[in-house]
């Protein structure tokens, strides 16, 4: 893996021609840009927040309609020789490579053009939403309603259905739970629905699954479609929701957490108990040398005060925390960016995310990748046990002490048996420093899988891991099987996930 830009091989497309008139025609050539008439010599190399190497993209194609996605489809799939389609929502996968592809000699299919939220029902709890609907928009409309969106820590800028697809994690629990139906065009042009659709007329149980084979899921983290739509679950909102705030040293880091388990496994605990470790409290902008945890409580305004109540009585019978603090007796201080960021996220509202961010790597949501500070994403799933968790950040050490590069982490409690352990590197962007961030991310890839701690999720430097990462041979050549069947002139994302 490279570090940082280096010199690939010129990805030749001869006899592209009259594919790109063809899209031109479809879309509109303001929505077309290519280097070359022909298409055989890549645009100007693009940058990214992690400094992974910029892949030859051949051209950029900007869809404003489902029916111009189809047109795309069709006329790459019709040429034998065409490049493969690269699919972004927002492009704003930071960390993970942005908008950059797996794969030299793509064009890149952006779909923020499709920016429609097409219905919304806050009774029932469901909207269709399209790629370029971001959270923030969502979210926006959903103010004041009895509904709220299961929100993400990232920008509010960030796509809902991107994030969903490639299995984010919100406030509330992991983003593919709130995906209930799903429009895709198959690599052949063909446009389908999947899972659960709103029906004019009629009113309809949301259900997922249907009858039969479910095939949802097939086009999660896939190439074997283009999503051009989803329909999402709204969670009701809450009548009443507390923030404990709880502190604890490294002394105590395992059996702190074998109590936060405790809580979340007695049903104590809503949405996502979130702990951050002091580097990534430091990253996002805050202070302290302990670990901070955020635990949500929420119900009816009576069950909420009595399950604080209850909590407050637990972490200080434990004995295991420094710091036991409420929200509603001390509110959040001004410049607290985490716990401000954290608080509102719990009830669905994204809007104070960007001061993290920008405290995080230096700029907004759309400098992030062309200036300020470098950043690296490791995602991987722990147990959730005290021993576990330990034995995770002591690996993170490890890398610190090989490598020079320190790690922050935060931990996510999706359910009382898994962690989502985010790792972040950040680091200047310089050529040394970015060479180091990637050393030592290459070698978190490794002592992690060692360990059996899998990540949910690749950047685009280590998409061939995912052979290496996956438990059953036979599953991977399934999936290979189905590609081949649905797309045999591999439209879609060669070598994302395959």
């Amino acid at each position: 893996m490279s570090a940082v830009p280096s010199e690939a091989p010129v990805t030749s497309s001869p006899g592209l021609r009259d594919l790109i008139d063809t899209v031109i025609q479809a879309v509109g050539e303001d929505r077309v840009r290519f280097a070359a008439p022909d298409g055989s010599v890549p645009l100007a190399p693009g940058v990214n927040v992690s400094m992974f190497r910029p892949r030859d993209v051949l051209g950029v194609i900007r869809p404003g309609t489902v029916a111009q996605v189809q047109d795309v489809v069709r006329a790459f799939a019709g040429r034998a020789e065409a490049p493969g389609l690269h699919v972004v929502s927002t492009g704003r996968n930071w960390g993970l490579g942005s908008r950059e592809p797996a794969m030299d000699g793509a064009v890149t299919l952006d779909l923020g053009g499709l920016d429609r939220v097409r219905d919304l029902n806050t009774s029932d709890g469901w909207a269709v939403v399209e790629p370029g609907v971001t959270q923030l928009e969502l979210a926006t409309l959903l103010s004041g309603t009895e509904r709220m969106l299961n929100v993400t820590a990232s920008s509010g800028h960030t796509s809902v259905l991107g994030n969903a697809v490639d299995r984010g994690v919100g406030l509330r629990r992991q983003r593919t739970l709130d995906l209930v139906g799903l429009e895709v065009v198959l690599p052949d042009g063909e446009l389908i629905r999947t899972g659960w659709w709103p029906e004019p007329g009629r009113r309809t149980p949301v259900n997922a699954h249907g009858l039969g084979p479910a095939p949802l899921s097939l086009f999660t983290q896939s190439n074997l479609g283009v999503v051009t739509a989803a329909t999402v679950r709204l969670l009701p909102r809450p009548e009443a929701q507390r923030v404990l705030r709880l502190s604890f040293g490294q002394e105590n880091l395992t059996a702190a957490l074998d109590e936060l388990r405790r809580w979340t496994a007695q049903g104590l605990v809503s949405g996502v108990l979130k702990v951050y470790d002091a580097v990534s409290t430091e990253s996002y902008g805050g202070a302290g040398a302990e670990y901070l945890a955020h635990v949500c409580v929420d119900g009816t305004p009576a069950s909420t005060a009595a399950m604080a109540d209850l909590l407050v009585q637990e972490a200080h019978a434990s004995g295991l925390f420094t710091r036991v603090v409420r929200n509603e007796v001390e509110p959040v201080a001004p410049d607290d960016l985490v716990a401000r960021v954290v608080e509102s996220a719990y009830s669905g509202d994204p809007s104070h995310n960007d001061t993290m961010l920008k405290s995080a790597v230096g700029r907004s949501a759309d400098l992030v990748d062309s200036e300020g500070g470098g950043w690296l994403f490791f995602l991987p799933l722990v147990p959730f046990d005290g021993s576990s968790v330990s034995h995770a950040l002591a690996l993170l050490d490890q890398v610190h002490a090989e490598t020079g590069a320190r790690a922050g982490s935060t931990i996510n409690a999706l359910d009382p048996d898994v962690i989502d352990l985010v790792v972040s590197f950040r680091f200047p962007r310089t050529r040394e420093a970015a060479e180091r961030a990637h050393r030592a991310l290459d070698r978190t890839y490794a002592l992690f899988a060692e360990a059996g701690f899998i990540p949910y999720r690749l950047d685009s430097d280590h998409q061939a891991w995912v052979d290496r990462l996956s438990p059953d041979d036979s599953g991977r050549a399934f999936v290979r099987r189905l590609k081949q069947q649905l797309d045999p002139n591999q439209v879609i994302a060669p070598g994302r996930y395959a």
